[in-house]
């Protein structure tokens, strides 16, 4: 039951925000047909919309009941309301440490249609026992999606089951047009490696990314974001710093693909096993794509030494 009137509820919202979005693209304001109206909204008990969202986007004959004490436990920073998303989509806030069970909580995209475009789980990034605001961060991957607009969930992790403990957010997002094409990208693994000595040994995971001339730098600043929270709890993990920055990537017509990076990539990265695995991870990524034959790497435009064990 509790599925079936959030579906209800995000259809109702993105039907709405479709015929709104129609009304600023023509000039003028929409205006209910014949004798139809839209009467008022009803959302499920302890469900509250983004306060922009019911501010900005629904009609003024449309009426919203206020869930104040569910809107002032959770904050999203990333995405906004209305905000146009894309594959991979990096959703970030804080929520009351509440809404955590062994540091996460549930997140679902749904499309027009009611179908679920993506889910994940939201990770806590500081303790989430306590009882103050709590920032989290998560990453849904998705195939484009045949909606245009959508409603992002947010779910408190209700271990005891009991629909009175349950409480929900949503924030209204639009989808963006741009192709999505997949990649892979080469990250460690402790439980996949986990009889291995082997330092070259990484496993692919999957993303979507969108489709752009410069395919293998955007594969690489993805690669260098780190594996996402659902990756990290499968044993995925990434021997490359954090904060490693991309000068140039430059492909020559022999398939050498020419790789230069911040002195952040060199940073305290003791020990000839880490260096492997950090050379394992470039080179794979990048040599997924038939163009490169091989990859350089350089920091600051030096190559002398640079991840050599």
């Amino acid at each position: 039951m509790k599925h079936f009137l959030i579906y209800f509820f995000a259809f109702l919202v993105v039907i709405t925000l479709a015929v709104f979005n129609l009304g600023l693209i023509s000039g003028q304001n929409y205006q209910w047909s014949g004798n139809a109206s839209p009467g008022p909204v009803s959302l499920p008990a302890g469900v509250q919309c983004s306060p922009n969202q019911a501010n900005d986007s629904l009609s003024a004959s449309s009426t919203l009941p206020t869930a104040d004490g569910v809107a002032a436990e959770i904050q999203v920073d990333s995405p906004q309301s209305n905000a146009i998303v894309s594959s991979p989509l990096v959703i970030t806030g804080k929520v009351k440490g509440s809404w955590y069970f062994e540091g996460t909580f549930p997140i679902k995209l749904i499309g027009e249609n009611g179908i679920i475009v993506a889910q994940g789980q939201a990770a806590a990034q500081s303790d989430w026992t306590s009882q103050d605001f709590v920032p989290f961060t998560a990453t849904l991957n998705f195939a484009n999606a045949s909606s245009t607009i959508g409603i992002l969930v947010f779910s408190n992790d209700n271990p005891s089951g009991l629909p009175q403990n349950e409480k929900e957010f949503g924030v209204p997002v639009r989808f963006s047009a741009q192709k999505q094409v997949p990649v892979k990208l080469y990250f460690s693994n402790s439980d996949l490696a986990q009889n291995s000595t082997d330092c070259n040994l990484v496993y692919p995971v999957s993303r979507l990314i969108p489709d752009t001339p410069t395919i293998a730098r955007a594969t690489l600043e993805q690669l260098l974001s780190g594996p996402s929270s659902e990756e990290k709890a499968q044993g995925y993990f990434s021997s490359i710093n954090t904060g490693v920055k991309i000068n140039k990537v430059t492909i020559y017509k022999d398939g050498t693909l020419a790789v230069d990076l911040d002195p952040q990539l060199v940073n305290n990265i003791g020990g000839s096993c880490r260096v492997a695995a950090i050379r394992a991870q470039i080179t794979q990524t990048l040599e997924q794509f038939p163009s490169v034959k091989s990859v350089v790497i350089s920091v600051n435009g030096a190559t002398d030494q640079v991840l050599q064990p």
